[in-house]
């Protein structure tokens, strides 16, 4: 089967809680230790060599223009040195809360990048929504019952915020993080043969130019919270230090289909509304996907907190309604309109064209 990379290169730029009266004294958590077996620092930050030496290379996809970057990139190094079959590309499906079709996308991509394994991992249980107002009880239990030791007013104290934030992103260990170790559990128990711990080369892309404080990771690291004594974790950022032409200059080159709503003029995807999202793609979200909005602006109610600091889903509908009015319904620009503002329209010309290209080939290989 032709993959993109085997195409000719395009030379391009709550409810109430009870409040218990007798508090439970919580036991001391032990800390964690980590097997002796696994190593402090990476043994090397050099690609190829980071490539070869790993049993399995895990691409987490979330199906947005960073992944698929990454995606390419990685995927092009593992196929020159002939490792291609170490590669694993995961997606941690976020059910309702993120873009139709990503799962499907990020499927897609992987496939016509000429990866052969895609595995799709999603958190048991309740969705993003119910997590916030089950955390929303927790917080309003603990408080309570601590005025309560305090001889204060358990009805008058104030619930901290319930919802993620970016100094207290609980909803990525919950439901990315978690879901993708256990695939790794998985991984390692295929190779449980090779009588050592399994070597396992995680790339994420995650780049300096988001936020200062991803400019603040390490290129190449060891995951020790996610290693044990059966397997080795080592972080890699593929494309850390890219900047956003780059990493659409690598899309275009790979000619792999990325999600519409860059085109709708989102700058970032995952969820729909991401507390890390910047004001213009939350009223892009509440005007292509109104339910959802109204589902976060009525779980506002239940927690009694704005789903942003200083920044209710209240506030960002009505802007969104006051855009439909004065616009009417939100526009779909032609695909490639987000790519052309950074390769050009020439560019964008070829790469809509190998797109087509690509699904056509993949479908009579298929």
């Amino acid at each position: 089967m032709q993959t993109l990379f085997d195409l000719p290169s395009i030379q391009t730029e709550a409810p109430t809680v009870a409040v218990p009266t007798q508090p439970k004294s919580k036991a001391k958590r032990k800390a964690r230790t980590v097997h002796a077996s696994v190593p402090l620092t990476p043994w090397t930050t050099v690609p190829d060599e980071l490539i070869r030496d790993a049993d399995w290379i895990v691409v987490s996809s979330s199906g947005g223009k960073d992944s698929q970057a990454m995606l390419s990139y990685v995927v092009r190094r593992a196929k020159a040195l002939g490792m291609l079959d170490k590669v694993v590309v995961v997606h941690a499906d976020l059910g309702r809360v993120e873009w139709k079709g990503t799962r499907e996308l990020a499927e897609e991509q992987a496939l016509l990048a000429g990866v052969r394994r895609f595995e799709i991992v999603k958190a048991e249980g309740a969705d993003l929504l119910k997590r916030v107002e089950i955390r929303y009880g927790k917080l309003k239990a603990k408080v309570q019952r601590e005025a309560v030791e305090r001889g204060e007013d358990p009805a008058a104290v104030k619930v901290p915020p319930a919802w993620p934030s970016s100094s207290a992103r609980w909803c990525t260990p919950d439901v990315k993080r978690g879901p993708i170790r256990k695939l790794y559990t998985r991984l390692t128990g295929e190779l449980s043969h090779l009588g050592r711990p399994v070597r396992i080369l995680e790339c994420i892309g995650q780049r300096a130019a988001e936020s200062d404080q991803r400019a603040k990771l390490a290129e190449v690291e060891i995951n020790r919270g996610a290693s044990n004594g059966k397997r080795h974790i080592t972080t890699w950022r593929p494309i850390h230090g890219w900047s956003d032409t780059r990493v659409w200059r690598e899309i275009a080159e790979s000619g792999l289909p990325y999600h519409p709503a860059y085109d709708w003029g989102n700058r970032r995807l995952s969820c729909v509304f991401c507390v890390l999202g910047c004001t213009s793609d939350l009223v892009n979200g509440a005007r292509r996907v109104p339910e959802l909005a109204a589902a976060f602006a009525r779980m506002e109610v239940t927690v009694e907190a704005d789903f942003k600091q200083g920044l209710s889903m209240r506030e960002i509908i009505r802007r969104a309604e006051v855009l439909e009015a004065e616009e009417g319904p939100a526009a779909r620009p032609p695909m490639g309109t987000a790519m052309s503002g950074y390769v050009g329209k020439s560019s964008t010309a070829l790469y809509r064209g190998r797109l087509a290209l690509l699904r056509e080939r993949f479908a009579l290989a298929s």
